[in-house]
């Protein structure tokens, strides 16, 4: 089976870190943002990965040959010269997605995690003898969205309703599609929809099926739903692999903690914590709701909550970090130094307290 993954744009809503690397390199949970989804879709027997891409091509692959190897998977790039949306990618990609077996493939959005239950959206698949599937998800807030009106007992997809005024439903698009290779031959190759071209005349035809996905779901393209994903991500590795989250006196719910990362004494880490490899956090620090990336150093008594502090930046002693915080890459604040939501470009240092939510140039 093959994979298109459809990586896009230039991540402008997770800036400052997406001007480091491009979006789906983002760590979450440890690992970079799209390796999530490769290794969900190497463990059900994908055996290429195609990224649909417009910006950086070849960092993205420069990054992923290392895991090409590791994980036994063939990742290679579709690049796109103008932004095709998100179904003129899959035209261009056509080459690379059909072979002789007529087997579906599958398509995500880079910015979607979830449990990725791909199996059991293969056996769906296979049982409704549609020509697509989509996985939705239940939301408590339809009308922010464009809902999938469906056939409860079957699934299938009726119509689509963009942000509804009035309740015709609660599950929307969730960015994870099963597709038949005939879909291929409905979509030009020029800038097209998949969601408001494509699958609405699918679903006209009645080809078009809806899987109601099990588990969590979240889009964590900007920084607020990057913090409630990985709350989301930390609830569903203490379901299924408890192991790898952190225990000890100093530990508060879940926490992540990369095995090279050092933790002084006195610390008090967690709920919702995630601390990448090389980190150092110094004795008496206070972490919550926040992401710590790879080689940053969080200095002696220094508080972080509801931030994401970038690779190799430097959190000094007494700091205060709160309220949406993010620091790009490289980023140095100095002792006693207050953040209320700052947003801090790479390669700068903080030398005066941040008191409102502002970018800092």
């Amino acid at each position: 089976m093959k994979a298109l993954i459809l990586v896009g744009g230039f991540g402008t809503r997770l800036r400052p870190l997406t001007l480091s690397v491009p979006k789906p390199l983002v760590d979450f949970g440890n690992k970079p943002m799209i390796l999530h989804q490769i290794e969900a879709l190497k463990a059900i027997g994908v055996t290429e990965v195609v990224l649909a891409i417009n910006y950086q091509p070849e960092v993205m692959l420069n990054f992923l040959k290392d895991f090409e190897t590791k994980l036994g998977i063939k990742i290679s790039c579709s690049q796109e010269t103008e932004p095709l949306g998100t179904a003129g990618p899959l035209a261009l990609a056509r080459d690379k997605l059909i072979d002789d077996s007529g087997e579906p493939f599958f398509v995500l959005n880079s910015d979607v995690i979830s449990e990725y239950p791909l199996n059991q959206m293969i056996a769906f698949h296979k049982s409704h003898g549609g020509e697509a599937s989509i996985m939705v998800t239940k939301v408590d807030e339809p009308s922010k969205y464009g809902v999938v009106v469906m056939e409860e007992s079957t699934g299938q997809v009726e119509k689509f309703v963009e942000k509804p005024k009035v309740f015709v439903g609660n599950k929307i698009n969730a960015g994870i599609y099963l597709l038949n290779p005939s879909v291929l031959d409905r979509i030009e190759l020029k800038p097209t929809s998949i969601e408001k071209e494509t699958f609405p005349k699918i679903a006209s035809e009645k080809l078009l099926y809806a899987m109601v996905l099990p588990g969590f779901w979240m889009d964590i393209g900007q920084p607020k739903d990057y913090i409630t994903g990985l709350r989301l991500y930390l609830d569903s590795l203490r379901r299924n692999d408890p192991s790898k989250l952190a225990t000890g006196l100093h530990i508060v719910g879940n926490v992540l903690v990369h095995e090279s990362a050092k933790i002084g004494e006195g610390c008090l880490i967690g709920p919702d914590v995630a601390i990448g490899p090389g980190c150092i956090v110094e004795s008496g620090v206070r972490l919550s709701r926040c992401t710590v990336m790879r080689g940053v150093r969080i200095k002696k008594h220094a508080c972080i909550s509801s931030s994401i502090i970038g690779w190799h930046s430097t959190v000094g002693q007494w700091a205060r970090v709160e309220n949406m915080t993010i620091l790009g890459e490289d980023v140095h604040v100095c002792d006693e130094v207050y953040s209320n939501g700052g947003v801090v470009l790479p390669h700068k240092e903080i030398k005066a307290s941040i008191l409102k939510p502002e970018i800092v140039m």
